[in-house]
């Protein structure tokens, strides 16, 4: 049986739709919840003929399908509104890993306020406190502050694009990436609520253990 290009076609343009309609959805669930205020934070999505990407300038709580830019695979805007200037941030995650399909950006409140007031480690800003976070998240590694839109933000997750799940922008917020819009927006708010647990702690807790860590590991196939 041989698929005609009229159904390939088809296929691709359901799948955008589908991916346009997914974005507006996570958008507005961020929105609701305060993982986002104003016209803050950014989500896009791989397509086989480029990305999409929601507009600069927007709100994610207030975006519909229509709305969400794509972009083709050199880059340039085809159709919806102007694509966010975070797209070149994007694409370092694309571009370098293969299998991820998305990437969720926020200004979430905690994890903003954990790069004021000192992470735990540059390369890990939390320590391994719950196995969900282990398991959801990982080690997530500091970016130092620059201006939003800096290039220089790219070169540095090009180089850990295929090594971790996301990266905390100092005074800006983490950037996540998974293998569908609703999971790295899962991963992100399982990093925004552990931040929270640990500011909120006046005795900070002590990490998971090296056999608990292994356990996590040999259980569930999540290494730290």
């Amino acid at each position: 049986m041989t698929t005609s290009k009229n159904q390939v076609s088809g296929n691709h343009t359901l799948k955008e739709q589908a991916l346009r309609e997914e974005i507006c959805e996570i958008g507005a669930s961020l929105y609701r919840r305060n993982y986002t205020v104003g016209a803050a934070g950014n989500i896009s999505a791989r397509l086989d003929d480029g990305w999409l990407i929601t507009p600069t300038d927007a709100c994610l709580g207030r975006l519909t399908p229509a709305q969400i830019a794509k972009v083709d695979l050199s880059g340039q805007w085809i159709s919806g509104d102007k694509p966010s200037k975070t797209l070149t941030l994007h694409r370092a995650v694309y571009d370098n890993n293969p299998l991820m399909q998305a990437v969720v950006h926020t200004h979430s409140t905690n994890l903003v306020a954990l790069t004021l007031s000192g992470v735990w480690h540059d390369s890990a800003v939390l320590p391994p406190i719950t196995p969900y976070q282990v398991m959801k998240v990982g080690r997530i590694p500091l970016i130092p502050y620059c201006r939003p839109g800096d290039p220089q933000v790219a070169q540095q997750v090009k180089l850990l694009a295929t090594s971790v799940r996301g990266v905390l922008l100092e005074r800006l917020g983490p950037v996540v990436w998974h293998e569908s819009i609703s999971q790295a927006a899962f991963a992100l708010e399982e990093l925004e609520e552990t931040a929270g647990l640990w500011l909120m702690s006046r005795n900070k807790p002590e990490p998971l253990n090296a056999e608990a860590l292994d356990e996590l590991y040999r259980v569930f196939g999540v290494r730290w």
